[in-house]
């Protein structure tokens, strides 16, 4: 994915199903950089965050 789409997503109303290595992440924040964001599995408390670069997710 790149970076413009996922802003689209962000600001974005709807629900859009995003992919991490094939499961369902919600996307919490996209980094100052561009290429990196923080993401939480779908269903997981949010104190499970990790970092991931933009180009690993996919949406679907």
């Amino acid at each position: 994915m790149d970076s413009k789409r996922l802003k689209q997503i962000l600001s974005s109303s709807s629900d859009v199903d995003v992919q991490y290595n094939g499961t369902s992440v919600w996307v919490d924040q996209l980094h100052e950089d561009g290429r990196t964001v923080t993401v939480h599995l779908r269903g997981v408390p949010l104190e499970e965050r990790t970092e991931v670069d933009v180009a690993d997710l996919k949406e679907i």
